[in-house]
C-alpha cells in the first residue's frame, strides 16, 4: 500500500513515461476509514492534470455484492478528448451488457443525494475500518504471544480488508487441510472474517503450527 510520498513518486514516473494510469478504487473507505484519504491518489493525479481512468466499486463499502454496482471514471485534459472517450465508452457498454441492473444504482443515488444518509454511511464505514484495524493489532499480538517464528510486522503495516500473510503454499495447504482455516494459497486472508474470540485464537495457533512444521518462515 503506497504512502502519500510514494504516490507522488509513482505520479512522477507516470508523467516521465507518458503513461495512462488505471486506478482501481475497489473499497474506498475500508482502508483507512476515510473516503478522502483512500482517494488521495485520484485527487493527486487529477490536480496534476493527468489523464487517467478510475474503476470504482460499491460492492464492498456499501454491501451491494449482488448488485455489482460501480462506475468507470475517465479524467481527460480537454472537452474534445472527453467527447471521444464518452463515445467509445458507450460503444463498449452496448457490446458488453447494454442495460445494467439499476437497483444498486438507485440505492447509491439516494445515499449521495441525501446528506444525512451520506454521513451515516461514512460513520458506518469508519466503524468497519476501525474493527479491521483492531483485528490486525489483536492478531499480531497473539502471534507474538505464541512466539510464532518469523516477522509479522506486515500485518500492522498493511491496510484494508485483506492481509498477505507471507505464508507459503505448503503452509496454507496445511492450515486448510489439517485445521480447516481457509485462505487463498498465495497467503491472502480476509481480516474482516476474523473475530476476537475463538476464531482468532484458533487461526493464530494453526498459523504457528504451519510455520513451525515448515522450513520457511513468513518474511524471515
Amino acid at each position: 500500500d503506497p504512502t502519500k510520498e510514494q504516490w507522488k513518486e509513482i505520479l512522477g514516473v507516470c508523467k516521465s513515461k507518458s503513461l495512462l494510469p488505471f486506478i482501481d478504487l475497489a473499497y474506498q473507505g475500508f482502508a483507512t476509514g476515510s473516503f478522502d484519504d483512500d482517494s488521495y491518489a485520484v485527487r493527486l493525479f487529477a490536480a496534476e492534470g493527468m489523464q487517467f481512468l478510475v474503476a470504482e466499486s460499491f460492492a464492498k463499502n456499501a454491501g451491494l455484492y449482488g448488485e455489482r454496482i460501480g462506475a468507470i471514471h475517465v479524467v481527460c485534459q480537454d472537452a474534445a478528448t472527453a467527447s471521444n472517450v464518452l463515445s467509445n465508452v458507450r460503444k463498449r457498454n452496448r457490446m458488453m451488457f447494454s442495460t445494467p441492473p439499476c437497483h444498486g444504482a438507485h440505492i447509491m443515488s439516494k445515499i449521495f443525494k441525501n446528506p444525512k444518509y451520506m454521513e451515516e454511511w461514512k460513520e458506518e464505514i469508519k466503524k468497519v475500518s476501525g474493527r479491521i484495524q483492531q483485528m490486525r493489532k489483536v492478531l499480531f499480538d497473539e502471534l507474538a504471544r505464541l512466539k510464532t517464528p518469523g516477522s509479522w510486522e506486515h500485518i500492522l503495516s498493511q491496510i484494508g480488508m485483506f492481509s498477505y500473510t507471507g505464508l507459503t503454499q505448503e503452509q496454507c495447504e496445511l492450515m486448510i487441510e489439517k485445521h480447516h482455516v481457509y485462505l487463498l494459497k498465495n497467503g491472502r486472508v480476509s481480516m474482516a472474517g476474523i473475530n476476537q474470540n475463538l476464531s482468532l485464537i484458533h487461526i493464530c495457533r494453526c498459523r504457528r503450527y504451519a510455520v513451525c512444521r515448515s522450513r520457511w518462515s513468513p518474511y524471515h
